[in-house]
């Protein structure tokens, strides 16, 4: 009986293609196991601003409306949104605040302010604090613009917890200075953000 070797060496060619393609797939399902999921907790999170003027400092707080990231470590893209109800925003004085959403903010027009990062600059340690810096796209009335925002982060076993601070210069960025004859106010809110929630690791 004659051996069949064309049909033989079509299987030695096979084989090492066949195991090429199942090292790609698995290697694709590794690399995706590998990202950590954060959902922010609205519960857990605080954001708070502050605006200064000649005579005293104004604070108030906006309410987080959504928020999921997911991280891949390995390349540190990052992905998702942070997303704020920008008619939350209250700083305690009716009347100021109604100038605020009106005139400023106009959250009529535009009812969401949102952070869409899209990479981390340092390490995010999977346990313990870390400090990084996050880069991405911060949109406000209804415009995006260009930030990186500082981090402090810290890794717990189930929940994640981070704090942020940075400054959003609105009026080089469009909006209405609300200074007058008699008040003058910063140009710049600073902006505190404290938030936290379950996260999702390998």
């Amino acid at each position: 009986m004659k051996e069949d070797t064309k049909g033989f060496r079509r299987g030695r060619v096979c084989r090492p293609f066949l195991a090429g393609i199942a090292f790609l797939a698995l290697a694709s399902v590794a690399a995706a196991a590998q990202s950590v999921a954060f959902q922010l907790d609205a519960q857990h999170t605080a954001i708070g601003f502050t605006l200064g003027d000649v005579l005293h400092t104004v604070r108030g707080t906006f309410r987080l409306k959504r928020g999921a990231l997911r991280l891949d470590p390995a390349s540190k893209k990052l992905t998702g949104e942070i997303v704020v109800d920008a008619k939350s925003g209250e700083s305690g004085m009716g009347l100021r605040d109604r100038k605020m959403h009106r005139e400023i903010l106009e959250s009529d027009r535009f009812p969401e302010i949102a952070f869409r990062p899209d990479r981390v600059d340092g390490t995010v340690a999977l346990q313990g604090k870390s400090s990084v810096r996050v880069h991405g796209i911060f949109n406000i009335h209804g415009a995006d613009h260009e930030l990186t925002v500082p981090a402090e982060v810290e890794m717990f076993p189930d929940h994640w917890t981070a704090t942020l601070h940075f400054a959003v210069p609105y009026v080089s960025w469009g909006m209405k200075n609300p200074s007058t004859l008699f008040l003058r106010v910063n140009e710049s809110v600073d902006i505190d953000l404290t938030t936290g929630g379950t996260v999702s690791r390998p």
